[in-house]
């Protein structure tokens, strides 16, 4: 889903992540974040920045409810879901965003945010969906993670029980946003949806204004990189891939995203780092990998970079800037204040 991004995505456990890069898997922490080593890898995205587009007109919903979900799948929901069952991180965070959390049943393990999440029933793990479970909660909806974030077998289970799986995975900031209203509409909450959208694009236009102010001041965009992982002992380094969300979401903060050469991969070798020469390393800390700007300058090889002398090496909250939820024009406040430490950002507008 803006990886979790996303990516949707959750954290990945120890050891998984060789498997997600393999497979391209969701948008970077769609969820919450890394493994102990590294942290779930972003989807494919734009690393230009995207227009943040002009909002459509809020159209009354209305049941039965005919729409097309980020595979293409036409799905169609009979009445207004009572029974919700949301199966990534980021789409449980827009659901109650959303009013609808008094209607959320299930979610998976990764859920969260807000607090009321953390103890509704687990149907999923990382890699698997009890879809016995999803049925006795009586599901009149599953909301469900693409890009093989919830296996396809699990789906295409559920489907063939009658019950609606909506698949939700944006690969860009702007697909956060249309899939925020996708899931309004599907649960009868279209206007709220486009309140929470016009916010987010409302706040996230006064962040990107700022930061390419601040560039414009500098004289040159800063060359980030942002570390969504690192392997002790074998120094493997894990980055934003080419075209990635996460990569978008450095370029709208303003800077030159340092990326690792390949649409798929996560992976930046050593040499590669230290020839793009970061002037500053953003460290994605979350409750499963937090690394200090200590331990990064003692890194063998590191204290060559730019980044590393001027001791520019700054940490931030992963979830919110890489979850494609309702907090990533937060995020993303967050993310361009961290490149830019004297930027002054307007306050964000009200409901944003």
């Amino acid at each position: 889903m803006f990886p979790s991004f996303s990516s949707p995505t959750r954290a990945a456990p120890p050891g998984r992540l060789p498997a997600l890069v393999a497979a391209v898997v969701l948008i970077l922490a769609a969820c919450s974040g890394a493994a102990t080593t590294s942290t779930s890898p972003s989807a494919a995205a734009v690393a230009s920045p995207t227009p943040l587009a002009t909002p459509s007109p809020s159209v009354a919903p209305a049941f039965p409810a005919s729409l097309t979900d980020d595979e293409g799948t036409a799905v169609t929901i009979k009445a207004t879901p009572q029974k919700i069952v949301s199966l990534t991180p980021a789409t449980t965070e827009i659901l109650f965003a959303l009013g609808a959390g008094d209607r959320v049943v299930a979610t998976d393990d990764g859920s969260d945010f807000p607090a009321e999440a953390v103890a509704l029933p687990d149907v999923a793990t990382f890699s698997s969906v009890d879809t016995e479970k999803v049925v006795a909660a009586g599901a009149d909806l599953v909301i469900a993670g693409g890009l093989g974030f919830t296996p396809s077998d699990a789906i295409t289970k559920l489907r063939s029980l009658g019950i609606p799986v909506l698949v939700i995975y944006a690969p860009t900031v702007e697909g956060v946003l249309k899939d925020i209203e996708m899931i309004g509409t599907a649960i009868g909450a279209s206007d709220k949806a486009t309140e929470i959208t016009d916010a987010m694009r409302a706040d996230m236009k006064l962040t990107t204004d700022a930061a390419a102010a601040e560039a414009a001041r500098a004289g040159s965009r800063e060359r980030v990189y942002y570390e969504i992982g690192y392997t002790d002992g074998t120094g493997e380094i894990f980055a934003p891939a080419d075209k990635s969300f996460l990569a978008e979401m450095v370029t709208l903060a303003g800077a030159d995203a340092i990326t690792t050469g390949d649409p798929n991969s996560y992976q930046i070798p050593l040499e590669k780092l230290i020839e793009r020469d970061p002037q500053t390393i953003i460290l994605g800390v979350n409750p499963f990998y937090s690394p200090t700007p200590t331990a990064v300058a003692a890194r063998p090889g590191w204290n060559v970079m730019t980044a590393v002398k001027d001791s520019k090496i700054r940490p931030v909250n992963d979830i919110e800037i890489t979850r494609p939820g309702p907090r990533l024009a937060a995020g993303l406040r967050e993310l361009t204040s961290a490149i830019w430490p004297d930027i002054s950002i307007p306050p964000a507008p009200s409901g944003g």
